[in-house]
């Protein structure tokens, strides 16, 4: 990205994410050591008191999402992290921040499960759960960078999503992209986009707290600013209140999810490489979208027309452009750190136009360049 104004810093993925995050405005942080995520916390308890921030070290994962809801609910843009471990814990207040729509990033730098797996080893296995790890139907985006320079660039789009859409914004990198360092173009605040939660526009006396506007999202008082404001868990109207009605019920779960179906054209974020010509295409996200890269340029050199599709947005899933890709190519292959969950995703949306294939690793190692192109060069002979 070109800015006027810039500083080059060399940045570990964490300490990138952290910089992002204060850029974008994030004056809170709740959180508990972790690896690999744990340098995002340190960064955190150094730079949130020198700008008038507040830092928490909680008791637990399930205390710090809730001080992170918390914290929103005042107005002031809040961000955890943790890992795979911690996110199990996390997720009923994340469906409470679902529910109650309200905004906040969770960070998770994946590692190797389940339960306390390879707390040092790199994981893409959390990426269902980044989806469906709370109950029932809510919304959720969740975004994946695969470079240090991405990460400080996506967590802002992250920050930026969880204050427009109202909604939980999920991170997902993992101990790979977290621990390497690499070069970061850092801007200053006047040269990135900066979205702030809608305030209200009516009177205190007419204000519902979870009326939408025509974007089907609330604007959203601070809380201590006079405006009524009931919180509950359970489904309500948009008084707040808990109901029963039918079509209350229905309209709201509708809502919330459509909020953020319906503007996937804003949401989804992907990059293409050498795809215009490709027979073959590999679909990758994460630290090993930089490896599926190579591949493609390996695969070139050696006479075969492979592309990448890079996915950046995860949730929700670019089903329009994989069915494109599927009418286009012959074969697509989906490497990644887990038995096949974005695969899975790709299959579904490819309605059976091509052939797809999964080559799943889950032995605490990033994939190479060379396994992916062995198995396009086993799976395009067939």
């Amino acid at each position: 990205m070109m800015y006027k104004n810039k500083t080059v810093k060399i940045l570990q993925g964490n300490e990138a994410c952290v910089e992002g995050a204060i850029l974008a405005g994030v004056r809170f942080f709740a959180g508990y050591p972790i690896t690999p995520a744990s340098e995002i916390a340190e960064g955190m308890a150094i730079k949130l008191p020198e700008l008038g921030g507040v830092f928490m070290q909680m008791e637990d994962e399930i205390a710090s999402m809730a001080a992170v809801i918390g914290a929103s609910l005042t107005g002031t843009k809040a961000m955890t992290a943790s890992s795979g471990p911690g996110i199990c814990l996390k997720q009923e207040n994340i469906g409470f921040a679902a529910i109650c729509e309200v905004p906040c990033v969770i960070v998770n730098a994946q590692r190797g499960g389940p339960s306390t797996g390879l707390p040092t080893k790199p994981s893409q296995g959390d990426v269902m759960q980044a989806r469906w790890g709370t109950h029932g139907d809510h919304p959720m985006i969740a975004l994946a960078p695969s470079d240090v320079n991405e990460v400080f660039h996506v967590t802002i789009k992250a920050i930026n999503f969880s204050e427009k859409y109202r909604t939980p914004v999920m991170l997902l990198l993992d101990e790979v992209i977290s621990h390497m360092r690499e070069k970061v173009n850092v801007p200053t605040r006047e040269d990135i986009e900066i979205i702030n939660r809608k305030q209200p526009t009516v009177t205190k006396e007419e204000f519902l707290p979870y009326k939408a506007d025509q974007d089907l999202v609330p604007p959203m008082a601070n809380f201590g600013s006079g405006y009524r404001y009931h919180v509950t868990g359970l489904i309500h109207n948009e008084k707040g209140y808990p109901t029963s009605n039918n079509k209350e019920i229905d309209q709201l779960i509708r809502r919330l999810t459509d909020k953020v179906e319906l503007n996937k054209k804003d949401i989804i974020l992907e990059e293409n490489f050498l795809l215009d010509d490709a027979k073959i295409a590999i679909v990758a996200y994460g630290s090993v979208a930089r490896a599926a890269e190579r591949t493609v340029k390996i695969a070139r050199e050696k006479g075969i027309k492979a592309g990448l599709l890079k996915l950046i947005t995860l949730w929700p899933f670019s089903d329009v452009t994989i069915k494109k890709l599927a009418e286009q190519v012959d074969l697509i292959v989906v490497p990644e750190m887990n038995l096949g969950q974005i695969s899975r995703e790709v299959q579904r949306a490819a309605e059976g136009k091509c052939r797809v294939i999964s080559y799943g690793r889950v032995d605490g190692e990033l994939i190479n360049p060379m396994e992916i192109l062995a198995k396009v060069e086993e799976e395009s002979k067939l």
